[in-house]
C-alpha cells in the first residue's frame, strides 16, 4: 500500500512498514488543504493530531483503507463517517498506557508531599518543614473514572500502596483484581482521590463540572491525564478555592488546541487558568503523560502489529 505519514513518529514505524512492502511518504509540513489535494493517492494514513480528519477530507480520500493514529484517542477523526466509508481505524493505547499510569502516580505523590511547592521554597532560601508536611497515600480510597487501558495501568501502579481502588465506567464488567467497579453514587460517596482516564467524546466533554463535584461526600484530590475538555476549568478552580478539591494534577487543559501542540488560540490568559498557574495546590504539565522515550517506540510497534494483523 501507499501510506502517507502527516505527523512525526518513531523511525521504527516507517522502517518496519517498508520491510512489509509498503511505500511510505512523509509530509509533516504541508497544510491540510495540500494534503487533501493528494490524499486520493494513498491507501493508508498515519497521524497523531495535527489536523482534523473531517467529512471533506474523507470524501477526497477515495482509496483510503485505513487511518492509524499513533496515540490513544480518536477525537481528531470523524469516526462514524470514516466507518461508513469502510475505512479501518487503528489506535495504540497499549503503547503509552504504562507511561500514563506512571505519570498519574507521580503527580499524585508530588501533590501529597508538596514537592513542587517545597522545591520552590528551598530555591528561595526558605526551609519550611511544617508548612510542607505531607499526607500519605496508604489507606486512602482511590477512584478511577474510565477503566480502559489507561485507567487499568494506573490501578496496576497503585498495587503495593495499601489503597482501596474503585472504578466507574459506562461499560459493565470492566473491574478486575486491581479495582472494584461500582455505581457512580457509591463512587462519589467513598473516594478521596479521583483520577480521570476517559476518551474525549460528546458524552465526556465537560463531565467534571460544579454539579458533578458537589456530589462527592469527601473533599478529594484530582488528577487528569486524559483530555482537557472533560473539565470545566472555572468549576475546578471554584472547587479548589472552596476546598472541595484539595489539589489537582493536570497534564491536560481545556484550552489546548486540538493538535495538543499549543495552549491558546490567542495570547489572552483566562482568569481560571491564571488561578491554576498561581496556586500551590496545582501541579501542571504540558500533555506529556504518555510522552516518554519508551512510549514513542511502543506506540509505533503497536501500530505495526495491528497493520500486520489486519492486512497480512
Amino acid at each position: 500500500m501507499n501510506i502517507l505519514h502527516v505527523d512525526v513518529s518513531h523511525p521504527l514505524l516507517i522502517d518496519k512498514l517498508t520491510i512489509l512492502g509498503h511505500k511510505n511518504d512523509i509530509d509533516v509540513l504541508s497544510s491540510k488543504t495540500k494534503i487533501i489535494s493528494k490524499i486520493n493517492n494513498y491507501e493508508g494514513l498515519i497521524i497523531r493530531s495535527r489536523f482534523l480528519i473531517d467529512k471533506l477530507f474523507l470524501d477526497r480520500a477515495k482509496n483510503l483503507k485505513f487511518i492509524a493514529r499513533v496515540g490513544a484517542g480518536m477525537e481528531s477523526i470523524d469516526v462514524e463517517y470514516a466507518q461508513q466509508k469502510g475505512i479501518i481505524l487503528i489506535t495504540a493505547p497499549e503503547g503509552n498506557r504504562n507511561a500514563v499510569g506512571e505519570h498519574a502516580l507521580g503527580m499524585l505523590l508530588s501533590l501529597f508531599n508538596n514537592l513542587n511547592r517545597a522545591d520552590k521554597a528551598v530555591r528561595q532560601g526558605l526551609w519550611l518543614r511544617e508548612e510542607n508536611r505531607g499526607v500519605e497515600l496508604d489507606g486512602k480510597i482511590v477512584g478511577i473514572i474510565g477503566y480502559g487501558n489507561m485507567g487499568k495501568a494506573f490501578a496496576e501502579k497503585l498495587k503495593g500502596f495499601n489503597v482501596k481502588v474503585l472504578c466507574y465506567d459506562i461499560k459493565s464488567n470492566v473491574g478486575d483484581e486491581n479495582a472494584k467497579q461500582v455505581p457512580l453514587c457509591e463512587f462519589q460517596k467513598d473516594v478521596q482521590i479521583v483520577s480521570l482516564h476517559t476518551p474525549e467524546t460528546p458524552d465526556t466533554i465537560g463531565i467534571i463540572n460544579s454539579n458533578f463535584i458537589k456530589q462527592f461526600n469527601n473533599p478529594f484530590w484530582f488528577i487528569n491525564t486524559s483530555r482537557g475538555k472533560s473539565v470545566i476549568t472555572e468549576d475546578l478552580t471554584a472547587a479548589l478555592q472552596s476546598g472541595q478539591i484539595l489539589g489537582a494534577g493536570l497534564d491536560v487543559l481545556e484550552y489546548e488546541k486540538s493538535s495538543f501542540e499549543e495552549l491558546f488560540e490567542n495570547k489572552k490568559i483566562p482568569d481560571a487558568f491564571q488561578y491554576l498557574i498561581e496556586s500551590d495546590k496545582v501541579l501542571l504539565s504540558p500533555h506529556i503523560a504518555g510522552w516518554t522515550i519508551e512510549s514513542d517506540r511502543k506506540l509505533a510497534f503497536v501500530i505495526i502489529e495491528k497493520i500486520k494483523t489486519i492486512f497480512h
